[in-house]
């Protein structure tokens, strides 16, 4: 089945009708993408990507781009939300000339089968260009492609990556582009790593059309890093206040103690527990302990660390500790809230 060598004729859904156009005068041959769907998908980071091929044939009247949709087997793939998305082939019918992106979510790490990482290694043996999508970097670095390549994945994922790939570095950045590869965090910045791609094709003011399409706004240029600034999460910006939140979470398999953190911001230690109460409502020390089990949490959902190992990376020196705060926190035990969530391999 030659599935991406199909004529846009052949899918009158590559140009829908539109109230606003913006005519390309030089358009080229229709440039095909493929979206591989892995199990519990992130539905957001995949429309955000298609959409803006969407809008650009809508404003251009031309299919400028196509797509295709698939899944492992060709069956339809279960997104993050629970909502079933069909798809068009099954993976083995994926072109050399389509452009593939992996799309998955929570779990990336372990999301593809051993049959998709194989067909994901052919693609690119074979001269496929490639990328990922929220955690698909994850598949792309179990298939061996991103070796000394600049790269990104969601903040979430990033430190159950690291754990498993402690060789890679992705970036903090919403989106990065390395050659033909392209990578980002998901959600709107999939939406921005698109509308880069169509200015790279078609200009600016093309790219910036279907930007307010998007209702994205006319700022296209790169943007920074995917969190949020810790001044902004607890509408402070006390510089000494966010010394010490930076430092705990530079800081977190081996934990500082208040004494140092005091030393590390320039300030005494019965400063800190002011600031903490009069801006967090709570102490420093459970603020410290909270990111620390956030952090264990993570890398329960995304590795295959044991649960004493998740302790030991996560600042716990005793697995009891560890695991009567985890429950306080989260309302069950890491055991339990591991088996829970766990998502088997496919």
């Amino acid at each position: 089945m030659n599935t991406a060598a199909g004529k846009s004729s052949a899918r009158p859904d590559l140009v829908p009708a539109g109230a606003f156009s913006y005519p390309v005068k030089n358009s080229k041959e229709t440039r095909w993408f493929g979206f591989l769907l892995l199990p519990q998908f992130t539905l957001l980071a995949f429309s955000a990507a298609l959409d803006p091929l969407r809008i650009a044939n809508q404003l251009a009247q031309k299919p400028l781009y196509g797509w295709l949709v698939y899944s492992d087997d060709g069956a339809p793939v279960s997104s993050s939300s629970g909502v079933d998305v069909g798809v068009h082939a099954g993976l083995g019918d994926l072109n050399s000339d389509t452009y593939l992106f992996v799309c998955s979510g929570n779990n990336g790490t372990n999301a593809a089968s051993d049959t998709v990482l194989g067909n994901v290694r052919h693609h690119a043996r074979f001269g496929g260009r490639f990328g990922g999508i929220c955690t698909g970097a994850a598949t792309l670095a179990r298939a061996g492609l991103l070796t000394g390549k600049k790269f990104t994945l969601h903040w979430e994922n990033q430190p159950g990556f690291n754990e498993a790939f402690p060789d890679l570095a992705p970036t903090p950045q919403r989106f990065e582009r390395d050659g033909d590869l392209l990578t980002c965090g998901g959600g709107a910045a999939a939406t921005e790593m698109m509308i880069s791609l169509i200015a790279a094709d078609y200009g600016e003011d093309f790219a910036i059309a279907v930007s307010d399409m998007c209702l994205n706004g006319p700022d296209i240029t790169v943007r920074s890093e995917q969190r949020s600034s810790i001044a902004k999460a607890i509408s402070s910006r006390n510089p000494r206040v966010l010394a010490v939140l930076r430092a705990m979470y530079d800081n977190i398999e081996t934990p500082l103690t208040l004494n140092e953190l005091a030393e590390h911001a320039g300030i005494s230690r019965r400063q800190i527990e002011r600031q903490f109460k009069h801006l967090l409502n709570e102490a420093p020390a459970q603020t410290y302990r909270n990111i620390r089990l956030d952090r264990a949490r993570t890398l329960l959902m995304e590795t295959n660390m044991s649960v004493m190992e998740v302790s030991m990376a996560a600042g716990f020196n005793s697995d009891n500790v560890f695991s009567r705060h985890f429950k306080t926190r989260y309302g069950e035990s890491p055991y339990g809230h591991r088996n829970r969530i766990k998502v088997k391999p496919t």
